[in-house]
């Protein structure tokens, strides 16, 4: 069974740079058809679908975080990876990384149904303050 782990800094300040990290342990980053998503849940709010890469390398991303968002991965560490950059405290949420058997779905953008990912990692969580 898959098993994700999240990995990275819990403090991070105004206008710097947000990177995470997921661990895939259980199977591998390339499998297909999946995909390896990020994300996020600030305090009090629903989640936010962040982004996603493809067992092919494909991204894709929210259209809202897009500008300041980078997702890459690493095969030989069977890893993939977040950046955020220029980032403010309405940036602190925990941050999740997930895997999904379909294509990221545009409705993704709005709200993210549970039921569209079978794995999940724990989650961390990410503070944005001076």
């Amino acid at each position: 069974q898959v098993q994700l782990q999240e990995s990275g800094p819990g403090l991070v300040k105004p206008s710097q740079t947000l990177s995470l990290t997921c661990t895939i342990s259980g199977g591998s980053i390339t499998t297909r058809y999946y995909h390896w998503s990020w994300i996020r849940q600030p305090p009090g709010k629903g989640r936010e679908w962040m982004g996603a890469i493809s067992y092919e390398g494909v991204k894709y991303y929210n259209p809202s975080l897009k500008s300041r968002t980078t997702i890459s991965r690493d095969l030989s560490k069977n890893q993939f990876s977040l950046q955020l950059n220029s980032v403010s405290p309405e940036d602190t949420a925990v941050y999740y990384c997930a895997r999904s058997p379909i294509v990221p779905q545009t409705n993704w953008y709005y709200s993210t149904p549970d039921n569209d990912f079978d794995s999940w990692g724990q989650g961390t969580q990410v503070t944005v303050s001076s």
